[in-house]
């Protein structure tokens, strides 16, 4: 990061200097996990569900923190403030006033995480470039991204994720993006608006309406594209799209018009869900294979290469650099191909209805001459909408010709019931989905836990098999993902570290022009994975606050 005098620190928190904390030592990195603490790093002491932070304090100071930001008197040199995520805030505006880095902003119901591993590819063709680990994309992720900020940084490259009116714009105050990308506007958390996906069109665009030079909209979406009359006077729109004739001129008037710029024509998806596309930009015209599973990647990549025509790089070598691009965070439509000859697609790492069906249409187009199964969790966060979503996910099933269901836990009860009924309408179900007597037709089972849901497809799935696990964050199906993996033995090719996030350096890692990774640790998302199970990055020194709490959606 741009270093800091802990002076520097107290001024920009509103803090002050306790116990003996220097106000000349220099600051190099900001954490909230203690075990991430290495010299000069300032260690934030947030109070979690079951572990408070300044329990460890002594621990920071002695891995060489030069103090540590505590809301209660600690024993070690401090710096004392009234808020940590102020604080946070205060600390990240500091750096972001220091920096001439270009920071782009990402948000969307669905595809943030993807679209900003792509943006960190691209752009770390023009300069060094930082990006979040996994998903750190609230008012705990955003900040700790920002303060990795280092004095070369060419870009920044943000998520931002809401959970109410008002949430992005208080990271647009912190972060101040010139660029800003709005994806999609889907069903992701409306229960937490009260006008339902209005809403969460209204909180989206308030990056539409922060982002100061330029401002990259889905045509293809109504509600993204709307946005185009929230934005500033002075910034330029940008849209992306696969239906519109491209090349388009804006009015000489402002405000700048809706204006299609970058467009995909003949999309095609091959038989490893792979899909294909001509870039069209600028009056260029250039092919892309992407190396990510799924149709629905293709907006994702023209979001990011709109981002990246913006900023300087020539339309080859967008079409080059998204060709080369493979995925960066884990439990987003991950392929693992295993010993047993059963492929295993690990999407767990959240669900909404949009994002369901998109990953169950790839699902149908990896199935080959094999048999689809969908093992699928809860959406959580609906709101009233939430037994209807369910019930459509569970008939969407049956439509698309899933062979087998594994429906998990009590919010998925839903999904089995409909799916049961519609197979039971339609005449194709073939058994109970347990035994071998559902082996002839199409079944659906409902199962208690994750246990259950692995064993289901251990005993069903053979050569040449595809499960999808799929549900939102909370139910933690990317254990099942993993422990299927295990029971079916690694290929012999390695093709699952090929195909995965796993085997390659995340975000904070060395493919990063970043330089240092102080903030989120080294190479790994987030630090270590231990005990949870999650890219938390968050650790012992904030206990159970981990996912969610620091990656926001």
């Amino acid at each position: 990061m741009i270093p800091l005098t802990l002076a520097e620190v107290t001024a920009a928190t509103g803090g002050r200097l306790e116990a003996g904390a220097d106000p000349a030592a220099l600051v190099r990195g900001v954490t909230v996990d203690s075990r991430l603490v290495a010299p000069g790093t300032l260690f934030v002491a947030i109070v979690g569900e079951r572990v408070d932070g300044h329990d460890h304090a002594a621990e920071a100071i002695a891995a060489g923190a030069p103090a540590v930001l505590a809301t209660r008197a600690v024993t070690v040199p401090s710096v004392r403030v009234d808020d940590p995520l102020a604080a946070l805030a205060g600390l990240a505006a500091l750096v972001r006033d220091r920096s001439p880095a270009a920071v782009v902003a990402v948000t969307g119901s669905a595809g943030k995480t993807t679209t900003k591993d792509l943006l960190a590819d691209l752009l770390g063709e023009i300069g060094p470039t930082i990006w979040p680990p996994g998903s750190f994309n609230n008012e705990i992720g955003l900040p700790l991204t920002l303060l990795r900020t280092e004095p070369d940084t060419a870009f920044v490259v943000l998520e931002m994720g809401a959970r109410g009116l008002g949430h992005i714009a208080a990271l647009c105050a912190i972060a101040r993006p010139s660029v800003g990308v709005v994806l999609n506007v889907g069903s992701a958390h409306v229960g937490e608006y009260a006008d339902g996906r209005a809403g969460i069109a209204k909180a989206k665009g308030e990056l539409a309406e922060s982002a100061t030079d330029t401002v990259i909209l889905n045509a293809d979406d109504p509600l993204v594209a709307a946005m185009a009359t929230r934005v500033r006077r002075t910034a330029q729109v940008i849209t992306f799209t696969q239906a519109a004739d491209v090349g388009g001129q804006p009015p000489a008037s402002p405000p700048a018009a809706l204006v299609t710029e970058v467009g995909a024509r003949q999309v095609r998806v091959d038989t490893a869900g792979r899909a294909s596309f001509v870039l069209v930009a600028g009056g260029e015209r250039h092919p892309v294979t992407l190396g990510l599973v799924g149709a629905h990647q293709v907006a994702n990549a023209l979001a990011a290469a709109a981002v990246a025509l913006r900023l300087g790089l020539p339309a080859a070598r967008v079409a080059a650099t998204l060709t080369a691009a493979r995925p960066r965070s884990r439990w987003r439509m991950e392929v693992s191909r295993t010993g047993a000859g059963v492929t295993i697609v690990n999407d767990a790492y959240n669900a909404n209805p949009e994002s369901m069906r998109a990953a169950l249409h790839t699902l149908i187009g990896l199935r080959g001459s094999g048999r689809a199964f969908a093992v699928l969790g809860g959406m959580g966060e609906l709101g009233t909408v939430a037994d209807e979503a369910h019930d459509d996910l569970g008939r969407l099933t049956v439509d698309l010709g899933i062979d087998r269901l594994v429906a998990v836990g009590a919010a998925a009860r839903r999904v089995h019931a409909a799916a049961e009924t519609a197979l039971a309408t339609s005449g194709v179900s073939g058994g109970d989905g347990v035994g071998e007597d559902a082996v002839g037709g199409r079944s659906s089972t409902w199962v208690a836990d994750a246990d259950a849901a692995v064993a289901a497809v251990v005993a069903q799935a053979r050569v040449g098999d595809v499960v999808l696990v799929k549900a939102s964050r909370s139910y933690g199906l990317e254990r099942v993902a993993q422990d299927l993996a295990a029971a079916f033995g690694p290929a012999q090719d390695s093709a699952a570290g090929r195909d995965s996030a796993a085997g390659r350096d995340s975000a904070a890692g060395s493919g990063s022009a970043a330089g240092s990774d102080s903030a989120a640790g080294s190479g790994s998302a987030a630090g270590s994975d231990r005990g949870t199970g999650q890219n938390s990055g968050v650790g012992r020194g904030v206990g159970t606050r981990v996912g969610a709490e620091i990656e926001g959606i």
